[in-house]
């Protein structure tokens, strides 16, 4: 948002402090500033300049003009603009006297983009004769650079009144309303105004001037909506383009005459209704645009744009100025779904002072006296609104502000600086303040008495507030039980060499019928962010099973888990959310023995002691590779190979219940010293049928070792010749040792031979 300080200082009475330091001022205690541009320095010393002749030199492009000035005498000029004849009236700049193919000339004819009063650069600019000094008011001026976001919650800040009052308050100096009320005429308006839904537009407020004369604005006008970024166009839309930049107020002109019906209707848009704007495109519409009408169809998008075929032209002569506020959300909307996002729909989208409408007319009545001399207002306002009640005043108590701020604040003080604001202030009880929030401060920026700590903070200086750090205890929270135990899980999956994932907790149907679950079991999303999100997930499966076929395209072997919550629909109340770990271990080649062995003994770390039991295969899993993981009496999940189906190559997955694994794991951990004699170590093989399960030998061996086994661990698995087909052998390491002494060789032998004796007892062959 661009500021003039020649503008602020207009409304600004005695405002004489270097843009510089207001620029920091403002910085300091309203809104943060980017920067100051200097503009229109050729306007010190120009002046106007009346060609008395012209002489073409010899290169045929340039000529020579004799110009007589009202300060600098006649002078002579080279000047190459096409417009350059003699009898005109246009500015002259001193800039010094050059040579210019060999003729000197003294100083030069400026063009309107030389000059900054316009974009127009192809002539030199063409004055109007008998129209007094047109440059009187067009004088050198420094535009100050507002941060867009840091006045988002500032309607009134969008209009140089409103930077203005708040220049007018912090430097306690007296402000210049440039509206005049009483310029608005008497009531029974020659238009109607009808509104659909008043809660979209709060108030509309319309005014017929007849006898109006489309020509260019005065350089003073184009000057001033250049410095702020505006284009001038012709004297009645740059007009209403004024206002908007001075009062903050948007407002917008149709011609009368291209209206049809005596009424402005404000309504949803009807299904396919068009419009061709101002921009010339054309648009189509929905219920959700919010339009201004006539009685054919659209003549504007509220808020937005205006409509082409009801624009002002050379031809205009009788007007309809619009001046409303419309409902914050419906501008943005339409903005957003049509792609087009004006300077109007900035300020609406801030949500405006519906008082500010009436004021926009009365400014717009004065203004049309100087711009289009002549015209004159036809009938009266005609105004529709939402009646409200006025918002009760906030309670302001004294000594809760001095806590929030870190200062004490006299009580004179607080007042000084909320009635300079343009708060109205009573005490209805002794040390507390009863504030109004006046009008254009209401709209969605100062609610609650915390707004009101921010308004005087910023004026007292937040640099003069002591920075001091809270006086209150701290403690240290309990511990998280949950938290600390899933840092642990993490801890053990990464040590093993797994890449955490983190997946988001909605799948698609899709996803949900690959693994054959019911879509209709899942909590459905009400408003999903995404088509492919419409549910919350049931399992972790169906997103590791994407995170592996993601990462096999560019990987052959790695591994993953991810720590996640199920959310299970129920039949009344909320879901039941269940926190489970996923750990899957992929392989391109391979037969996928080794990533099954691999997982269990991850998972025998997580729950020491733990056993897998074949189980029934599900659908997403290899029909003879799956199996329940048990331990301390429950199932707490199952580690299985992926179908073949379901992906290419080789993935193990387990999938546990974390939560039933934390309350299984015992709190307390019993100290078991490090044993003072060695050990003694030796293999043994069993033959056994080929689908017997390698844990139940394992505890067979363990039970008939006795209570000098130490461990046992799986080794590996044959099978082949000299072995029959059925059969396979099964090797284990077991460890000996007794906690009082080293066993000898003997001892350690009638273990062995124990073993031996028992595993045949039991129909096994030991290969030894």
């Amino acid at each position: 948002m661009k500021f003039s300080y020649n503008w602020i200082r207009d409304y600004v009475n005695g405002l004489e402090m270097p843009p510089p330091e207001l620029e920091r001022l403002i910085t300091m205690k309203t809104a943060e500033c980017e920067g100051i541009e200097a503009i229109g320095s050729l306007l010190a010393e120009a002046d106007v300049a009346q060609v008395e002749r012209v002489q073409p030199l010899a290169d045929g492009h340039n000529v020579k003009a004799e110009v007589i000035t009202e300060r600098y005498g006649r002078k002579s000029v080279v000047c190459g603009a096409p417009n350059c004849r003699a009898g005109i009236s246009t500015v002259y700049v001193p800039v010094g006297t050059k040579m210019i193919r060999g003729v000197a000339s003294e100083g030069m004819l400026a063009s309107g983009a030389e000059l900054q009063i316009n974009g127009d650069g192809d002539g030199i600019l063409e004055l109007v004769n008998g129209a007094g000094n047109p440059l009187a008011r067009c004088r050198p001026d420094s535009i100050i650079e507002v941060d867009n976001k840091s006045i988002t919650h500032r309607p009134d800040l969008w209009g140089h009144l409103g930077m203005a009052r708040e220049v007018a308050a912090i430097l306690r100096m007296p402000l210049r309303d440039p509206v005049r009320p009483e310029l608005l005429p008497p009531p029974a308006p020659s238009i109607e105004v009808s509104i659909e839904d008043l809660d979209l537009c709060p108030r509309y407020s319309a005014l017929v001037v007849e006898n109006v004369t489309v020509q260019p604005s005065p350089l003073w006008l184009q000057y001033r909506l250049t410095a702020v970024g505006l284009n001038p166009i012709n004297n009645i839309v740059d007009l209403t383009n004024y206002i908007m930049a001075e009062l903050a107020q948007p407002m917008h002109a149709f011609d009368a005459d291209l209206l049809h019906g005596e009424t402005i209707f404000v309504r949803r848009a009807r299904d396919a209704e068009s419009l061709r704007a101002l921009n010339g495109e054309q648009y189509t519409l929905t219920p959700s645009n919010l339009v201004i009408a006539d009685a054919r169809g659209p003549i504007a998008l509220a808020g937005v744009i205006g409509g082409l075929d009801s624009a002002i032209s050379g031809k205009t002569t009788r007007i309809v100025l619009e001046s409303a506020t419309f409902q914050a959300a419906s501008v943005r909307r339409t903005s957003a779904n049509l792609k087009l996002r004006t300077d109007a729909s900035m300020r609406f989208e801030k949500s405006q002072d519906p008082e500010n409408t009436v004021r926009g007319l009365a400014r717009a009545i004065e203004l049309l006296q100087e711009v289009s001399p002549g015209a004159r207002v036809r009938g009266g306002v005609a105004d529709r609104r939402l009646k409200r009640s006025e918002p009760a005043p906030i309670l302001l108590p004294l000594a809760w502000l001095a806590r929030k701020l870190g200062r004490e604040v006299t009580k004179p003080e607080v007042r000084d600086i909320l009635e300079r604001l343009s708060f109205s202030v009573s005490e209805p009880e002794p040390e507390l303040f009863a504030v109004k929030v006046p009008s254009w401060r209401a709209t969605k920026d100062i609610s609650v008495k915390d707004d009101l700590v921010e308004e005087v903070g910023r004026m007292i200086g937040y640099d003069s507030i002591e920075p001091r750090p809270p006086a209150v205890l701290t403690r240290v929270p309990p511990k998280n039980e949950e938290r600390a135990f899933h840092h642990s899980v993490r801890d053990l999956f990464t040590a093993q060499g797994f890449t955490e994932v983190y997946n988001y907790s909605f799948i698609s149907e899709e996803q949900a019928r690959a693994f054959k679950f019911d879509p209709e079991a899942h909590v459905r999303v009400a408003n999903p962010i995404a088509s492919d999100q419409a549910l919350l997930r049931t399992s972790l499966l169906p997103l590791i099973r994407k995170n592996i076929v993601d990462n096999s395209k560019h990987r052959d072997a790695f591994r993953i888990f991810e720590i996640g919550r199920e959310i299970h629909k129920q039949p009344t109340g909320l879901p039941r959310e269940t926190t489970h770990l996923a750990a899957a271990i992929y392989n391109r080649a391979g037969d996928g023995k080794a990533e099954l062995l691999e997982l269990k003994r991850a998972a025998e770390y997580l729950m020491p002691g733990a056993r897998v039991q074949p189980a029934k295969a599900r659908p997403y899993e290899h029909p003879a590779r799956c199996g329940e993981v048990r331990w301390h009496g429950h199932v707490l999940g199952r580690l299985f190979e992926l179908h073949p189906s379901m992906v290419e190559g080789r993935a193990a997955i387990l999938d546990v219940d974390l939560e039933l694994v934390e309350r299984l794991t015992p709190r307390d951990r019993k100290y078991t010293p490090i044993r003072r004699y060695p050990s003694s170590a030796f293999d043994l093989s069993v033959v056994a049928r080929a689908r017997e399960l390698a844990g139940d030998l394992e505890t067979r061996l363990a039970g008939l070792a006795g209570e000098m086994l130490e461990s046992i661990v799986y080794l590996r698995e044959y099978t082949g010749p000299p072995l029959r087909e059925d059969q396979k052998s099964v090797s284990f390491r077991l460890t000996v040792s007794s906690p009082e002494r080293t066993l000898s060789s003997e001892e350690v032998g009638e273990i062995r031979a124990r073993i031996i004796d028992g595993m045949r007892r039991q129909g096994y062959e030991l290969r030894v």
